[in-house]
């Protein structure tokens, strides 16, 4: 699968995960989020920095929902809850917006 972008084609996966983290940037996020129907807000634009700076800098890793939660909550200085990341990235906060981060498909389960 590919994912054409500016006259360019973009290699994915069948599930729609860039090939390449160097392919990403911040106006093909766009460009996948519109796909997939959403708009991204300052609050999207916050958990893609949280999921990239987590698999960029923390020896790949990939938050599930729970972790999600906690650190958007400390972000925003407010309790949030799962539906809060879930009304973001309604397929699941970590794998869709993961997705939308440009990072590799998680393996694991995932949830809350």
């Amino acid at each position: 699968m590919a994912i054409e972008f500016n006259g360019k084609s973009i290699a994915a996966t069948a599930n729609g995960y860039l090939e390449n983290l160097e392919d990403w940037s911040e106006d093909l996020a766009g460009h996948m989020a519109a796909l997939e129907n959403i708009s991204l807000s300052a609050r999207h634009w916050d958990l893609i920095a949280y999921l990239r700076d987590e698999y960029l800098n923390h020896a790949q890793n990939q938050p599930n929902t729970r972790a999600i939660v906690k650190a958007m909550s400390e972000k925003w200085g407010e309790k949030i809850g799962q539906k809060d990341v879930y009304a973001l990235f309604p397929l699941d906060p970590s794998k869709q917006g993961g997705r939308i981060a440009g990072l590799p498909e998680s393996r694991r389960k995932g949830g809350y």
